[in-house]
């Protein structure tokens, strides 16, 4: 298939675009590169490159896709609790405006990367499944909701959308994200010793490798329209929900010399649910998870050894996404909408395409 990914230089988008390629697909991505110099080790090879803000995609920048990746978002809660206008005006309206898009260019699917965070607070202790009801706590969450209920809206014979509710992704990419609770309490535990929880730990989470989220969108590309067409699916596996505390302990096990502590003050996390993940191991049978968070840490500690991680680096605006947000406002190369700006503070001109361009606009 010709496939378009938003977000191909995000965390996921630096692992499914190899993937995609490596299974026959060509490969277009879309991107602003507000987090393309955010590497721990190479970059993967590059491909051609709309060069657009997602919020001003139009049916022509989609014409000639047979399917539409879509994972381009501001990716969490600290980030949505920002600027929560700007968390809809990404997550959901541009989410909708790229859908429309591609609807009118005659794209069949699209691949919609949703969260398990539209879950936000379980009403009981059994795994959640993708009938259960929403009941987000945070922007980030909600913004989800609304484009899930959007994108159905559109669906009809022409256009099949398909929801990838996410479980909390972890994992090595070459453009690593610090933000996510197992990447961020493995390094700790390795360059401090410390494996240190912010809450009590008492939440749970379902937990998902980044290989094998990118592993489900390869899937549903190949599923047959009948069976995926207007469904949602929660992505991991069943058997890979967490309490937060036992995630660190799992950590400190496999971290010699490290030890769980928690800090000052540390309180419940609001967020807190588990979900169940048979419906796509039963409709979808192409997508087989590898990974289990065991798995997942020895990965981490392996891969933050050999390309050597620096507490600084992980701790600073490379890895952490707020923090690369923060530090591009500040040094005035994005405005308050992240559009980014030219050396003399003007919008910066966007638009077209190239085989290796950096994408300059919307959040991606």
């Amino acid at each position: 298939m010709r496939v378009l990914v938003t977000g191909h230089h995000g965390y996921l988008g630096s692992v499914l675009t190899p993937m995609l390629q490596a299974a026959g697909h060509e490969v277009t991505g879309l991107d602003t590169d507000l987090y393309a110099d955010c590497l721990l080790g190479p970059a993967p090879a590059e491909v051609p490159t709309l060069r657009l803000d997602l919020r001003d995609v139009l049916p022509e920048h989609c014409a000639g896709f047979d399917a539409v990746c879509h994972l381009a978002a501001l990716c969490n809660d600290p980030i949505g609790n920002l600027d929560p206008e700007l968390t809809y005006d990404v997550n959901h309206r541009a989410t909708l405006r790229l859908a429309m898009a591609a609807k009118a260019a005659r794209v069949s699917r699209f691949l919609f990367s949703s969260s398990c965070s539209l879950y936000g607070a379980g009403l009981d202790d059994r795994p959640l499944t993708e009938d259960a009801g929403f009941a987000p706590v945070t922007p980030y969450g909600d913004s989800k909701v609304r484009a899930e209920q959007g994108l159905t809206e559109l669906a009809d014979d022409d256009f099949s959308p398909v929801f990838l509710r996410n479980a909390t992704a972890y994992g090595f990419s070459p453009r690593l994200r610090g933000d996510l609770v197992v990447n961020d309490l493995t390094a700790h535990a390795l360059l401090t010793g410390e494996v240190r929880l912010l809450s009590d730990g008492s939440a749970w989470r379902p937990l998902v490798h980044a290989e094998d989220i990118c592993a489900a969108f390869l899937a549903l590309l190949d599923a047959p329209r009948e069976v995926v067409h207007g469904r949602a699916y929660n992505v991991g596996l069943s058997t890979e929900n967490y309490l937060i505390r036992d995630v660190a302990e799992l950590v400190a096990e496999i971290v010699d010399g490290s030890t769980v502590t928690f800090a000052g003050g540390a309180s419940a996390d609001a967020r807190n649910y588990r979900v169940d993940c048979d419906r796509i191991a039963a409709e979808v049978p192409g997508f087989q998870p590898r990974w289990t968070v065991r798995k997942g840490i020895e990965e981490l500690v392996e891969a933050y050894q050999r390309h050597g991680l620096a507490l600084a680096d992980f701790t600073g605006d490379r890895h952490q996404r707020l923090r690369r947000i923060q530090a591009l406002r500040s040094a005035g190369r994005i405005d308050a909408a992240l559009r980014w700006r030219d050396s003399q503070g003007r919008p910066a001109t966007t638009g077209g395409a190239e085989g290796t361009g950096r994408a300059e606009g919307a959040a991606a």
